[in-house]
């Protein structure tokens, strides 16, 4: 059984991926209108994007109700996910680090979707004429926090946990 401590320790690591996105978005909502880039590198750029879809503007076209969708899919998801880290044992330090990266990057995006309606992406990387789908540090949490989890699955999984009978 997780100690208290573990848990919290997870659970504050999800809070400054949230932290770190919503301060990320709040800078790029003052300093810039919609759709502004702003060149940094012949690779990058920041650009206000607004994403009212799921991840590369999946369904950003479908009328409103997918709003609500990705939300309760969103919501669901963390709701999970805290769940999970309350009962993961303190040896699965690299499937904790995973979930509470996801949990973050959940919630960060959750929250957009709730108070504004759409997603505040600003990072824009791009090649020969080429841009990759505008992103966040929410969906950077989300994108390592799985694939942290293959990682974990596919490398460390702990034989303890296999060799366990079925009660």
């Amino acid at each position: 059984m997780p100690k208290l401590d573990d848990t919290l320790r997870w659970y504050a690591l999800a809070a400054t991926v949230l932290l770190l996105d919503q301060v990320t978005k709040l800078f790029i909502m003052d300093e810039f209108f919609l759709g502004q880039s702003q060149y940094v590198t012949s690779f990058f750029n920041l650009v206000r994007a607004h994403n009212e879809g799921a991840a590369f503007s999946f369904l950003s076209d479908a009328g409103g109700w997918q709003r609500w969708f990705f939300s309760i899919i969103s919501a669901s998801v963390s709701i999970v996910i805290v769940v999970w880290l309350a009962r993961l044992p303190k040896h699965r330090f690299l499937e904790g680090l995973a979930l509470s990266l996801i949990l973050g990057g959940a919630v960060g995006n959750l929250y957009d979707r709730l108070t504004l309606g759409y997603v505040v992406d600003f990072l824009d990387f791009h090649w020969a004429g080429w841009h990759f789908a505008a992103f966040n540090v929410a969906d950077m949490g989300v994108s390592v926090g799985a694939g942290l989890m293959i990682v974990d699955a596919l490398f460390f999984s702990d034989d303890a946990d296999e060799k366990t009978p079925n009660a």
